[in-house]
């Protein structure tokens, strides 16, 4: 029988196969967290993040500080991502405490370590698992003979003598290692002043401290796309610097990837572990889309919205299946038709099948959770760094999958954002942000029209909010698409020419959208006829062009055409009546009528107040032209107090920052004093 000399145990010293690093920036309080823990009987800790947040970096300095204060405790590290590594680790383990038996053709080298580190002669021991990022690596059954195999889990020891330290990006794996949700330290992107900090280490003191500000926050934050930045622009001195390198980075995105993909290697990272943070991530974007397909798809899907507030039943799969392709035109007025779609649903789904997809779900948010690619909050809203978002784009890029998630991301949007109307503010305030990006993004041919109308929606809410500029350049597209896809004449076309032209009319210039509301309403009397709502509308708004030019009498005469004919073909109470008859007030108004102003806007307030309700926008506005009438009657103090009811609801219903609230408030200001 093969057996071995026993060996003279050695004393205790550290297996860390990494050096201090001299750049390592303390964060916070997170090694003082890490020795509280490790200072109690059987301690186990986990330190969870994102690849590339210095999980291990903290390790590393944490491990070489124990082994300068505690020279007599046992210092192990075991790179823990694969089961092999694992081996490997522990192996190093008995070779280093010269166990006996190790040599051994049949050694069981995990239980002979096992044995060692539950001995408490042994003296005190300090174990980092690093990497620790597959649950399969220590729950599978992977050790022993066949009708004994053992998962590596149970090798782990719960010995007085000993604690165990674990970095991993999976939070679930944390927790079964750790044994409770308190042995888990969450470790995220570096505070800025932190990340400032480790750029000075790597470059020197920063000529200008904005632009390293600017750098480190486009970084997100994160250590590790700080110091690969900072080796980019080290290895390329002083023919760049932060500033150009900055430059670089938002130059499109192609360049941004290129500079994300920089590996200038790392002496304090596991020899397996790329130092370009893509890399590094898409990883974890790898492993999640082999152990649940659909969860990649949710991440993927994600990745296309506004980083933050991305609300949870915008992501939900559906419980009903609709076929639908949102083609909403909508007149000047604020009517609304369906064209060219439709919205029929195949049919609901039972309880259970709607539960199933409820819990898939919930799943599927559970293991991004778990890999910190994306947070929650109570308010049932998620958000992701923007860096994830964009590794996780260049991740579908490489693959091919970009531009088929991207159509379904706008397809998503386009059946969930409503029109601009005021009944669909709140909707439209929730989903805005992630509208603004889909100006970014380029829709497939046979999706363009889809696109047309999710920009048109977003363009018309933009409007209404004083949003002038990204209405603009929304509206802008929807129009050219359309024009493009359904020709000039169409109902959508001339939808979006004259939402255009109440842009330019908002923004000042006049000229240009006089221009477009005549093109509008000549096609309007040619396809629709002279006395058709829609083409009544353009009439108004052409009124609006010459009111705001000084041309009273021209606009006065419009104005009174639409009033009339609205009276006859929609009555005396319809919104676009009520429109035309406080516009045509304005113009008495500015014309120094005063008397056949104010009773034009009391009829038009008191009859908004029935019809639209007491804070709707167009009652607002009655509200605060029949303050200015009085006021230039005279009637100071009920012109103030009225401006003053109009200003506070205009701030609960418009926002503090709409245009027409600043007005409302100066207006009270200057009365007042």
């Amino acid at each position: 029988m093969l057996s071995e000399r026993p060996e003279t145990p050695p004393k205790p010293f550290t297996t860390i196969p990494f050096s201090r690093d001299r750049d390592f920036v303390n964060r916070g309080d997170i090694l003082e967290q890490i020795d509280r823990r490790c200072s109690e009987p059987a301690a186990r800790v986990a330190l969870v993040g994102l690849g590339g947040v210095g999980k291990s970096q903290l390790a590393i300095e944490y491990a070489h500080r124990l082994a300068t204060r505690q020279p007599d405790a046992w210092v192990f590290w075991v790179h823990a991502g694969t089961y092999a590594r694992v081996e490997e680790g522990f192996r190093t383990i008995a070779d280093a405490v010269k166990l006996t038996g190790r040599n051994l053709p049949k050694a069981d080298i995990l239980q002979l370590v096992y044995s060692w580190l539950s001995n408490e002669r042994n003296g005190r021991w300090i174990m980092i698992l690093d990497s620790a990022d597959d649950r399969d690596v220590f729950y599978n059954a992977t050790s022993g003979d066949e009708r004994d195999r053992r998962p590596f889990v149970t090798y782990l020891p719960q010995s007085q003598n000993g604690s165990i330290i674990v970095t991993t990006r999976n939070k679930d794996l944390a927790f079964r290692l750790s044994g409770r949700r308190q042995n888990i330290i969450e470790v995220g992107p570096m505070a800025q002043t932190d990340a400032l900090t480790l750029l000075e280490k790597k470059l020197g003191s920063p000529a200008d401290l904005d632009v390293a500000a600017d750098l480190v926050r486009a970084l997100d934050l994160v250590p590790l796309a700080i110091s690969q930045a900072a080796a980019y622009i080290q290895a390329r001195a002083p023919r760049t610097s932060p500033e150009k390198y900055l430059t670089e980075f938002r130059k499109s995105e192609d360049r941004k990837s290129s500079l994300l993909q920089y590996d200038a290697g790392d002496l304090r990272r596991d020899g397996g572990a790329s130092n370009a943070v893509l890399t590094t991530w898409q990883i974890s974007f790898d492993y999640i889309r082999s152990k649940r397909r659909s969860a990649a798809d949710l991440l993927s899907l994600m990745s296309f919205f506004d980083r933050q507030g991305i609300p949870g039943w915008v992501l939900k799969p559906p419980r009903v299946t609709k076929q639908e392709v949102p083609g909403r035109c909508l007149d000047e007025a604020g009517d609304t038709d369906l064209k060219n779609g439709s919205s029929a649903s195949d049919g609901g789904l039972t309880d259970g099948s709607a539960d199933t997809i409820d819990d898939e779900f919930e799943d599927d948010v559970a293991m991004l959770r778990d890999y910190c690619l994306i947070a929650t909050n109570e308010m049932d809203e998620f958000e992701m760094h923007g860096l994830v978002q964009f590794s996780t784009r260049k991740w579908l890029e490489q693959s091919g999958q970009q531009e088929t998630l991207k159509q379904k991301f706008i397809e998503r949007m386009a059946a969930l954002f409503p029109t601009g109307e005021y009944k669909n503010w709140a909707t439209c305030r929730n989903l805005f942000a992630h509208v603004q990006v889909v100006l970014g993004y380029r829709p497939s041919e046979n999706r363009e029209e889809i696109w047309a109308t999710l920009l048109y929606n977003g363009g018309w809410f933009a409007w209404s909010q004083g949003k002038y500029e990204v209405a603009q350049q929304m509206v802008g597209k929807a129009r050219r698409a359309r024009e493009k896809r359904l020709g000039k004449e169409d109902a959508a076309t001339q939808a979006s020419i004259s939402l255009f032209a109440l842009v330019l009319l908002d923004r000042g210039q006049w000229e240009e959208a006089e221009k477009l509301f005549m093109q509008v309403i000549e096609t309007g009397k040619t396809k629709l006829g002279a006395d058709h709502p829609s083409t009544l509308t353009s009439i108004a708004n052409l009124a609006s062009t010459y009111m705001n030019q000084g041309r009273w009498e021209e606009a006065e005469k419009l104005f009174m055409q639409v009033m009339e004919t609205s009276k006859t073909k929609l009555g005396a109470d319809h919104p676009s009546t009520l429109t035309s008859m406080a516009y045509l007030a304005s113009t008495y108004m500015n014309q120094a009528r005063w008397e056949e102003a104010e009773k034009l806007f009391v009829q038009v307030m008191e009859t908004s107040k029935t019809k639209l309700g007491a804070d709707h926008p167009d009652t607002l506005t009655s509200m605060a032209n029949l303050a200015f009438t009085w006021k230039s009657q005279g009637r100071h103090s009920g012109a103030l107090a009225l401006m003053k009811d109009c200003a506070q609801a205009r701030q609960r219903r418009l926002g503090a920052e709409h245009p027409d609230t600043l007005s409302s408030l100066a207006t009270v200001t200057k009365w007042g004093s």
